[in-house]
């Protein structure tokens, strides 16, 4: 008895040690990604300025290449006629067209040695974006492999029967959850944080441009600030009604819907063009109803946009009294559906959502005709309490 203790002491200490060492290793991989994003953002800085700099450069490389050709000319003409010139205007020439020529190789020297670190920058800047994905990607890896190792998997279990779907559909939860966490950080870090980022640096210019400059210029610089404030704040807007949209809980799935896919449009730009149909009954479903259909609506939509290439998507919803119908039709690329089943984790947690909620889930698809996604929910789901 001692010894199956022992035994049991001993295993649990190394599957201790195996997770402090995986914990660890994603700790220090996470540590090198921040260097390199550190790293990465002084550098795309110093590349701005030196493209500015190379134009700069340039520009007074240009100057000075008129201001030789006039010196030359006058020199030339001065040594031509050097009986009608002094002594003191021959030098005068001779040293003008001497500077200038000097400022001009000085210039050329400088343009050259701006362009070939510019170059260095561009290439390690390369450098560090493939660092920083595989960092991510590393960091996502091994976040599953821990939540894989000490989390348990008795809840999935009460959900999937068979012992190798829940293996498979518990890991696909978890790369689902670190897929969605890195989305989110990346979508926060490369909208309101760098727009933020930009906006400390722009207030920063104003100071600058008010002393230097004048006080009407500094008055543009407020301007495009409170431009990018209002980016900004259309970005945190975004990413929070992505999240959870709050409308859902005040007005329900239809008006809620209807909003969600104005605010596409116009992230999108207007494509695709996405038309909505609400028919039928107008009241109001269970909370947790509306969510699961605003989200299959939701997914739905973005697979529409993100992998159909689509140029125009219809939803239609109706609810009847016996069931209720959703509809998204896009005039996308396509796919065959049977091969994508099995490797799809979006169309899988469509597919558990509508089982959940008693449902059918119908997808047609084929190459380069489009995709349908018909979800049909019946009454008994829709107005119980």
């Amino acid at each position: 008895m001692s010894k199956q203790k022992l035994t049991s002491r001993v295993l649990d200490e190394i599957f201790e040690r195996i997770i402090y060492t995986v914990d660890n290793s994603k700790g220090e991989i996470h540590r090198i990604a921040e260097d390199s994003r550190k790293e990465f953002e002084q550098l795309h800085q110093e590349l701005e300025q030196l493209k500015r700099k190379v134009l700069e450069t340039i520009a007074e490389g240009d100057r000075l290449e008129i201001n030789v050709r006039a010196a030359r000319a006058r020199l030339s003409d001065v040594s031509r006629h050097f009986k009608i010139y002094d002594e003191v205007e021959v030098k005068e020439a001779y040293e003008k067209a001497h500077n200038f020529q000097t400022k001009l190789m000085v210039n050329r020297q400088l343009e050259h040695q701006l362009k070939q670190r510019r170059d260095e920058v561009e290439r390690r800047l390369l450098t560090l974006t493939e660092t920083i994905e595989r960092a991510e990607h590393l960091v996502s890896q091994i976040s599953v492999i821990l939540s894989y190792l000490t989390d348990d998997l008795q809840q999935v279990g009460e959900i999937v029967e068979d012992a190798i779907q829940k293996e498979y559909f518990g890991f696909r939860i978890i790369e689902a959850q670190e897929e969605e966490r890195k989305r989110l950080s990346r979508e926060i870090h490369d909208g309101p944080a760098q727009m933020l980022a930009n906006v400390m640096m722009r207030s920063e210019l104003i100071e600058r441009v008010y002393r230097e400059r004048s006080p009407d210029e500094a008055m543009k610089e407020i301007r495009d600030l409170r431009k990018m404030v209002r980016s900004a704040l259309y970005e945190v807007r975004r990413i929070i009604y992505d999240l959870r949209p709050m409308a859902l809980d005040d007005l329900g799935l239809i008006p809620t819907l209807r909003k969600y896919i104005s605010t596409v449009e116009d992230y999108n730009d207007g494509k695709p063009q996405i038309s909505f149909t609400s028919l039928g009954s107008d009241k109001r479903m269970p909370p947790k109803l509306e969510v699961a259909l605003f989200r299959l609506a939701q997914e739905s939509i973005t697979n529409a946009i993100k992998h159909a290439d689509a140029n125009y998507v219809t939803v239609k919803i109706e609810v009847c009294d016996s069931q209720v119908i959703l509809i998204v039709k896009d005039d996308g690329k396509g796919f065959e559906v049977e091969e994508k089943k099995e490797q799809s984790f979006g169309i899988m947690g469509m597919k558990e959502r509508v089982e959940i909620l008693d449902g059918k889930l119908e997808i047609n698809s084929a190459i380069g005709k489009g995709t349908k996604v018909m979800i049909i929910v019946p009454q008994s789901q829709l107005f119980q309490s």
